[in-house]
């Protein structure tokens, strides 16, 4: 009921438009997509019950770690080493750079790191994803990447995994850097380039190599091709990668994407092999 003029006049209802038949058609399918995603999910448990990511205990959902696994986790955080992202054992402030990056500067800017990689669920976590072609984990991996990168990603143009060589990538069947990669990529809504930087020579594995074996192992092993550079060029990167254990890698990545005209280049791992600082 309104009123006009003294007058009382019965309140006309309004019907809202009706929603276009495309908008409405769209709403629907994805309502049944979801329902259909979670019948799915609950079958696959069925089959499959969830198990933690790390160490296959019996778990409540799936895509999660178990209370033991999560509690003894190494998360890397603050203080730590604005540089290298390595942990310091004491509070010493904020901003401030290790001994080690003191004494050897890397050619990245700055590293960010999920965990310590040390015997336990981090180290389980990148096993299983590398060599148990366990793909899926790389969403739990990369939204943590994502969270513990986030001051990185928040300057960055564009993502880019460290390639695997040809005949390794053969071999493996996925590069565990560009699955990372796309879940940080679609996390941060930052474009990812798998394909921007080129791994030319095969090389041996690092493990048990010092460190400068490791740097001569990496030298001369990445290229950007001509028709990357306009590009690369005036873009600040982010390097993805699962593992850092001396830095070597990110360096001589790092160290080429520089040449070819990056404003700057940063690395974002899941584990980083840590000394006591």
């Amino acid at each position: 009921m309104w009123i006009q003029d003294g007058v009382s006049h019965p309140r006309k209802e309004v019907d809202e438009p009706a929603l276009p038949r495309q908008k409405r058609a769209t709403r629907s399918l994805a309502l049944l997509q979801g329902l259909f995603r979670h019948a799915a999910q609950q079958a696959v448990d069925i089959v499959y019950p969830p198990s933690c990511m790390a160490c296959l205990a019996a778990t409540q959902q799936s895509a999660a770690l178990c209370a033991t696994c999560w509690t003894a986790m190494p998360f890397v955080e603050r203080p730590f080493c604005e540089r290298l992202g390595t942990p310091f054992t004491h509070d010493l402030g904020q901003g401030l750079i290790s001994p080690e990056a003191m004494a050897n500067p890397p050619v990245y800017g700055r590293a960010r790191v999920v965990a310590r990689y040390e015997d336990g669920p981090a180290r389980q976590l990148v096993h299983r994803l590398k060599y148990g072609d366990r793909t899926e984990l790389a969403g739990a991996m990369g939204r943590w990447m994502a969270r513990s990168g986030a001051d990185l990603l928040n300057d960055a143009d564009l993502l880019v995994p460290v390639p695997l060589h040809r005949w390794r990538l053969f071999g493996r069947r996925f590069n565990q850097a560009a699955e990372l990669a796309r879940v940080v990529a679609d996390i941060s809504g930052i474009a990812v380039d798998p394909l921007l930087l080129r791994r030319i020579k095969p090389t041996r594995p690092q493990v048990g190599l010092t460190r400068a074996q490791r740097a001569e192992n990496v030298q001369g092993v990445f290229r950007v091709d001509e028709a990357a550079k306009a590009v690369i060029a005036g873009r600040k990167i982010v390097l993805i990668d699962d593992v850092m254990t001396s830095g070597a890698t990110a360096n001589a990545a790092a160290r080429v994407l520089q040449r070819a005209g990056a404003a700057g280049v940063d690395a974002l791992v899941f584990a980083r092999v840590v000394t006591t600082q």
